[in-house]
């Protein structure tokens, strides 16, 4: 049974799906887990795990856009599409990759990489999940709002005068609102308050203007991955070309759990036992980094002038304390306090969920399998590396597991230099 229709299953419980059956996706690769998928029962199982809770019906719309789609109500996707930056590089890297691949055995270092061809982003969207879109013509501060209310990340924006999705709105615009407008807690951010998702757009994306980075239902999740961190974006919308319905947002944590999944059935490759030294994954120069009295205010400025999404927050002696990430920045809007970004760190991160279980760090010599085992388990977007003295010697993301699992082995980190 294809893995798509028992991804469908696994999902389906607390749902009433349409008595629609999506078409099956047929001709994959051959795969060391064709046998595994064979086994209905046992898969369920491992997917179940992984679902997303059932659908509750709450949704945050407006008129005249795209209602949230289901995955059982979707209709057969057509050819993969991606952003058309990507596309033509990622589909002539995979028709020279597929000519290699019938002469390499399973077992080589590429085992992650086919297994992500054989794959499409259909199989990884959930049966049930919330997907929030804006118009365009939406205030800014409620969009905002909703994003808390909703407990989402980011939105696909709908423009009701085209009929399309033109971009996304993400705690990273929220950031650089208030890094452009603070100007001290005795000035009320009027440009917040009263603009509106469309105004902001053409303000900040004057000189920055990039087209929505998307991609089909039926395209492979090696050309998500591909797409993610060519185009070094955190979030890819899944968009059905032939309704035109956003159907999910793929990030690099999704797409590493589901991938984590399967591991234990495949063939471990020899790089997998090799530490963090051997392979060299992560950044450790000039890593930025803040201190628990830094305003938060600074902080905000280095997110937009280093393009970083976390900050290790280090303590007088130099240890790490603890992480102020771009999520912990909508605390600003849920707790109404972005009217005084002179407060510190620590007053902000007072605000912050009572699950936080603190900073979750490696070190060096630890191996790749254990990483990805840490990270997938601690469901984080980063790891601090830290010495013996518990300072801060570098950063390493899901971006920089996903190019060492997926694409490293692919030989599209060659690829990549030899376009830009």
């Amino acid at each position: 049974m294809p893995v798509a229709d028992l991804w469908s299953r696994a999902l389906s419980s607390g749902l009433s799906s349409s008595p629609s059956t999506p078409t099956q996706v047929t001709n994959k690769p051959n795969f060391p887990l064709e046998a595994y998928k064979q086994e209905p029962e046992r898969l369920e199982a491992r997917l179940r795990s992984f679902s997303s809770p059932p659908d509750t019906g709450q949704r945050f719309s407006l008129p005249h856009m795209p209602v949230t789609v289901t995955k059982s109500s979707l209709a057969t996707p057509s050819l993969s599409t991606t952003s058309k930056a990507a596309q033509g590089t990622t589909e002539g890297m995979l028709e020279k990759l597929e000519l290699e691949d019938e002469a390499v055995p399973e077992s080589e270092s590429d085992i992650y990489m086919r297994f992500m061809r054989s794959h499409k982003c259909y199989d990884i969207v959930p049966t049930s999940s919330k997907l929030v879109v804006f118009d365009t013509t939406l205030q800014v501060k409620k969009a905002f709002f909703a994003l808390v209310a909703n407990g989402v990340r980011a939105a696909p924006l709908w423009e009701a005068k085209n009929q399309n999705f033109v971009g996304m709105l993400t705690i990273t615009d929220f950031i650089n609102i208030l890094h452009r407008y603070y100007k001290s807690p005795m000035v009320q951010i009027y440009e917040l308050e009263e603009h509106k998702i469309e105004t902001w757009r053409e303000l900040y994306l004057q000189e920055t203007f990039k087209p929505l980075v998307n991609i089909s239902p039926d395209a492979s999740l090696f050309d998500a991955v591909y797409s993610l961190i060519k185009n070094k974006i955190h979030r890819l919308p899944v968009i059905d070309p032939v309704s035109g319905n956003a159907l999910y947002i793929l990030t690099h944590k999704r797409i590493l759990k589901f991938l984590q999944l399967f591991v234990s059935e495949m063939p471990k490759p020899a790089f997998m036992k090799k530490n963090l030294e051997e392979l060299g994954i992560g950044t450790y120069h000039n890593i930025a980094f803040i201190h628990p009295h830094t305003p938060i205010i600074k902080a905000l400025n280095i997110f937009v002038e280093r393009r970083v999404s976390a900050l290790p927050v280090v303590d007088e002696s130099g240890q790490v304390v603890d992480i102020y990430s771009k999520f912990d920045v909508i605390n600003l809007a849920a707790e109404k306090t972005y009217n005084n970004l002179d407060i510190t760190v620590t007053q902000a991160l007072e605000h912050r969920s009572q699950y936080f279980e603190g900073v979750v760090k490696c070190n060096k010599s630890e191996t790749l399998e254990t990483i990805v085992d840490r990270i997938v388990r601690a469901e984080v977007h980063r790891l601090v590396v830290v010495n013996e003295a518990r300072s801060i010697v570098g950063i390493i993301s899901l971006s920089d597991i996903l190019q060492a699992l997926v694409l490293s082995p692919a030989g599209s980190k060659r690829k990549e230099s030899e376009v830009e």
